[in-house]
């Protein structure tokens, strides 16, 4: 009984980066990929919403390792055992990314006041404010706790909007495939969705913060599993809310058609629980990702991560004046997904070299099966970014 409450004690001990990295995976853009993958093909795309949660744990497992055993941030550790200018390659262009991501954010939040009747006049700079007191000046103990409390809400709101819709039957299609490009488009948007740059500097920054001792990484392991099968879970619930909703009602410059849309299919209380969604989902995923976005700039640069607020500004405030004007998100959103394929590409070769270092590493090295799964899935996500980016050039599948 004493060995179980002690294992209990070091997960809770250890308990944040993974599962917050986790639950900021599934942010606006991300929602809005699962929810146009539910309302173009209800429940044929569960099955492979579901097997990334193999990719989603076996890549952020090797982010949390290296946090723990090096105790150093990713932009940090490219910097000193590479170049400056490496890291500058690798993190650079994940900020450049991370501030069109800011941008969703805020409009993720926008719509979701204005599907309970509240302007973005109004919501984005109180959004903004309340994201500064969340984390200016603090540790990263100190900001972790409101997420914390946050990610239970957002589980909550998903889990009910699901049931919303799923009450009233669904059409349940174990498994579909097709070669056509749109289908290969959303499987790529989908794989976009679940692995993106900021993560993996997030997490292995925020494991070095929370500074976890080597003898409990099976602790942060345990956490990066649940926390994968969880965020795949709530994409699943949002995908099922959407069904039953026609796709072009999810433009995003219209909540009022987004709502009606909702209430149709799900009921008067779907709109408000499909907006908290979205405002929870945005609110989290605006703090881990300026924080990851700010820390691997800082540590490229050698800046040191005291500095990192300076950064965070200049990549938030314009995102926080474009969702003010009236745009469509929906596009957006799911070109961003595909685009993190290619960004991700980089610092996810480097976090692998790093791993496999066993001057850094020790005996927590990434070898074996391990190591060829690892790099066997880096290929997999970037061939299917390629493939889905064919049609663009003109070439068809």
């Amino acid at each position: 009984m004493k060995r179980f409450q002690a294992k209990v004690g070091q997960i809770v001990k250890t308990w944040g980066p993974a599962w917050l990295v986790m639950i900021a995976d599934v942010d606006a853009a991300s929602a809005i990929t699962a929810a146009d993958s539910g309302a173009q093909y209800g429940t044929k795309l569960v099955w492979f919403i579901m097997l990334l949660v193999i990719p989603l744990y076996v890549i952020q497992e090797v982010a949390g390792r290296v946090g723990v055993v090096t105790g150093k941030g990713l932009g940090e550790l490219i910097k000193e055992n590479y170049s400056r200018r490496i890291a500058v390659l690798c993190a650079v262009p994940m900020a450049l990314v991370d501030i069109i991501s800011y941008i969703v954010e805020y409009t993720g939040i926008a719509v979701g006041f204005q599907m309970m009747g509240v302007a973005p006049w109004i919501s984005v700079p109180i959004a903004f404010l309340a994201h500064v007191m969340v984390v200016y000046n603090r540790k990263y103990a100190e900001a972790e706790k409101p997420l914390l409390f946050m990610s239970v809400i957002f589980a909550i709101v998903w889990i009910v909007a699901a049931f919303l819709t799923a009450r009233n039957g669904i059409e349940v299609t174990p498994f579909y495939f097709s070669t056509s490009p749109d289908f290969i488009f959303m499987l790529a948007a989908n794989i976009g969705a679940v692995i993106m740059p900021f993560m993996l500097f997030y997490q292995v920054s925020a494991t070095a913060e929370k500074g976890t001792d080597k003898s409990n990484v099976w602790a942060v392991r345990f956490e990066t599993l649940i926390g994968a099968i969880f965020s795949e879970l709530i994409m699943v619930a949002i995908a099922v809310s959407a069904i039953g909703i026609k796709a072009d009602s999810l433009d995003f410059t219209s909540p009022k058609v987004l709502s009606n849309s909702l209430s149709l299919v799900a009921g008067h209380f779907a709109p408000y629980v499909f907006g908290i969604g979205l405002i929870t989902a945005s609110f989290i995923a605006l703090i881990v990702i300026s924080l990851g976005s700010s820390w691997g700039v800082t540590e490229a640069m050698g800046w040191g991560r005291k500095h990192w607020f300076k950064v965070y500004l200049i990549e938030s405030i314009p995102a926080v004046l474009i969702p003010l004007f009236s745009f469509n998100l929906i596009k957006l959103a799911l070109n961003l997904m595909v685009l993190q394929i290619v960004v991700l590409i980089a610092p996810a070769i480097i976090l692998g070299v790093i791993a496999s270092n066993k001057r850094l590493m020790g005996d927590l090295l990434l070898k074996g099966f391990n190591k060829f799964i690892y790099w066997f899935i880096i290929a997999l996500i970037f061939t299917t970014g390629i493939v889905s980016m064919l049609p663009y050039f003109g070439i068809k599948l």
